[in-house]
């Protein structure tokens, strides 16, 4: 079996992809009925660390970042 960098990087992403978006949804479940403006920002941030989450499973399994050569 021919393991190169390329295959090793895109386990990673899904690995870490998987660990880190999970982790971020759970604590945004546990933490969404709390208020205070900061906890809104704390809301948010943690949305847009699932949501690059799912872009880097995305990406590790080839369904993004996979274009055609210019001619």
């Amino acid at each position: 079996m021919n393991v190169d960098f390329a295959v090793l990087e895109r386990t990673g992403a899904v690995a870490g992809g998987i660990i880190v978006g999970v982790v971020a949804f759970y604590a945004l479940y546990k933490d969404w009925s709390t208020p205070g403006v900061e906890n809104h920002v704390f809301k948010l941030m943690l949305l847009l660390l699932g949501f690059g989450a799912i872009l880097a499973i995305l990406a590790g399994i080839n369904v993004l970042g996979n274009f055609p050569k210019v001619a």
